[in-house]
């Protein structure tokens, strides 16, 4: 009898937590082709579900182009895993909340091999560069490292993938490439031209449909996640240690790096007091980002 009444109870639990599960989807830059990320990102998934109670789908995009139209049009998303710019975007725009950054903070470098290396940054004008299109961060920190387009590389946005980059210089394809210094760091046989300044490092950010105690789930799963060794080759892949708090005033001004991106759109000047008495918020609108929880069978 107390057998029966003990499994009648772990049933009754365990329906609990079923019933109290939600669905959240997390959205992450298109780093990878989508079937790849989605092979490589499972295991978080699997991961944050175990830690919160929760079910969590990953959103993917073709390519950069695809993945700032969604962006700029609002797509609604739970979580996003993203670098500096689109965070602080989402986080104005969007009403985002950075919740853990990885530890290390971002830099991008250019590579190429130690013969053309030597040459410097002027030696790659007119020569073939490969980078992930506009408005990834490496290729709109190239941008930076040559403002004069008559005096620039041959940009090609070909690559699928960071790595893709590295690769097609040794198969000649490429004089150079512009990736992330945590996939740079992996191939020391090619030389550092150039290295970028420094940026806060990749981040995970929450709409702020997102209920409190599932972002404060969330959170505290991700600041654990070097501690799980199943989720070792997951932070192989990302390129990271750990993740550790992040701060939301280090992407206060950090959007800037998109103004000069096709489409967007400087924020409105704030609005003086008397306009401010007289304006209304349109609770129905369509655009402020995330999607609204409801809870699963």
């Amino acid at each position: 009898m107390k057998l029966k009444t003990g499994l009648m109870a772990l049933a009754l639990a365990m329906a609990g937590t079923t019933a109290s599960a939600a669905d959240y989807t997390l959205v992450v830059e298109p780093n990878y082709r989508p079937a790849q990320a989605q092979q490589i990102y499972q295991p978080l998934l699997d991961y944050l579900s175990a830690a919160t109670g929760h079910n969590f789908k990953l959103k993917t995009s073709a390519n950069y182009h695809v993945y700032w139209r969604d962006l700029r049009a609002g797509m609604k998303v739970d979580f996003a895993f993203e670098e500096e710019h689109f965070t602080g975007y989402r986080m104005g725009r969007l009403g985002f909340t950075p919740l853990v950054r990885t530890a290390e903070p971002t830099r991008y470098s250019l590579l190429a091999d130690a013969m053309i290396a030597e040459e410097g940054v002027p030696g790659l004008i007119g020569r073939p560069v490969v980078s992930m299109p506009a408005p990834s961060m490496g290729n709109l920190l190239l941008g930076e490292l040559y403002r004069n387009p008559i005096a620039s590389p041959d940009i090609k946005s070909v690559a699928s993938g960071w790595r893709d980059g590295v690769e097609m210089i040794f198969s000649q394809e490429t004089d150079a490439a512009m990736v992330p210094n945590y996939i740079a760091q992996l191939y020391p046989n090619l030389v550092v031209v150039s290295e970028s300044r420094e940026f806060t490092g990749r981040t995970l950010s929450a709409a702020g449909t997102v209920p409190s105690d599932v972002r404060e789930a969330v959170a505290e799963a991700m600041l654990k996640l070097h501690e799980d060794q199943a989720t070792y080759e997951v932070l192989v892949e990302l390129g990271t240690a750990q993740f550790v708090p992040a701060n939301a005033a280090d992407y206060a001004e950090s959007e800037k790096l998109l103004s000069g991106v096709f489409g967007y759109k400087p924020r409105p000047s704030q609005a003086a007091p008397e306009e401010l008495e007289q304006a209304t918020i349109d609770l129905d609108d369509e655009n402020l980002g995330g999607i609204e929880v409801t809870a699963g069978d």
